[in-house]
């Protein structure tokens, strides 16, 4: 396996391809969640669209990545609106709704897929990799679908971005300015939906979420600054996919998904140790140098 390869095997390219599309979106829509203390929430949409994969299958008797995808979407979608609706006319905490919702929509799809394999359609075969993904069969038809919803959602992020900014940090100086910060915040909910429908063939339902943490979560060591922590996210993202891609495919007992959030996780590990200012290395260093200038001024006499 050769850098080169990435350019002239068709699998691998579109394998890359897909996966770096994946890290990009992940990483700049999923640093909107982080910072809005919404994490759990790509995890609750990534499970809530497995019922909709499997539904779109039943309803079209077709394995097309364009209508699971769209049915994938449309189901996470009705899973983020139950979750705002319980947030919003009941008492519970936001982690219960959440977590309710992600495994009332998980086990609804865990019951269609036991249905659909046992129902004897000899097309349902695969099905089931949307659990974790299955990067290999990416052509380039599917990138080219995910190239568009990744463009539909950085393109809104980049339209928006003042108002994501406003509503992440100060939602209520956001409304008293008039800005519809209910409509904003789902819509931010809505784009976390796309880059679930991005990753599901890669890494798949149960892995998702990692996609969307990871890298903005990596990101945040190195920078205090919004615009440079969207950059980096989606440069950790990018990076973690394609990394991934290539490990992976110079070893058959490698399934794509889950080595790439293995990269993602070293990534985030790297820099919760070595970041500049944050990291625990960092951290440590500071404070020896601090105890070591205190112990100096206390045998000069001096106040430190």
């Amino acid at each position: 396996m050769t850098p080169l390869d990435l350019f002239t095997d068709y699998t691998l390219r579109n394998v890359a391809l897909g996966s770096a599309l994946l890290g990009v979106t992940g990483g700049v829509i999923g640093a909107f969640t982080m910072l809005r203390r919404q994490s759990l929430l790509g995890d609750a949409l990534a499970h809530a669209a497995l019922p909709g994969v499997c539904l779109a299958f039943l309803l079209t008797g077709s394995k097309a990545p364009l209508w699971l995808l769209l049915g994938a979407g449309l189901s996470g979608w009705l899973g983020a609106l139950a979750v705002i609706t319980v947030l919003k006319y009941t008492r519970l905490s936001e982690d219960a709704a959440l977590g309710t919702m992600l495994s009332a929509f998980f086990g609804f799809g865990i019951a269609l897929l036991t249905f659909i394999a046992g129902s004897g359609d000899a097309n349902q075969s695969g099905l089931d990799k949307f659990l974790f993904g299955q990067a290999a069969t990416i052509v380039a038809a599917d990138v080219t679908v995910m190239a568009a919803l990744s463009a539909v959602g950085l393109g809104l992020v980049a339209l928006l971005f003042k108002e994501f900014k406003l509503i992440t940090f100060d939602p209520t100086y956001a409304h008293t300015l008039g800005y519809p910060t209910g409509r904003l915040g789902t819509l931010l909910t809505s784009l976390a939906v796309i880059a679930v429908m991005v990753g599901l063939q890669t890494v798949g339902v149960v892995l998702m979420a990692a996609m969307l943490i990871a890298p903005p979560a990596a990101a945040r060591q190195w920078t205090d600054q919004l615009g440079r922590m969207l950059l980096l996210s989606a440069v950790f993202g990018a990076l973690s996919g394609v990394v991934g891609a290539v490990i992976s495919a110079g070893n058959a007992n490698l399934p794509t998904g889950p080595v790439i959030i293995v990269v993602a996780s070293a990534v985030l590990l790297i820099s919760l140790f070595l970041a500049p200012k944050r990291g625990l290395l960092w951290a440590k260093f500071t404070s020896m140098r601090r105890g070591r200038e205190l112990r100096e001024a206390m045998r000069r006499g001096v106040r430190p």
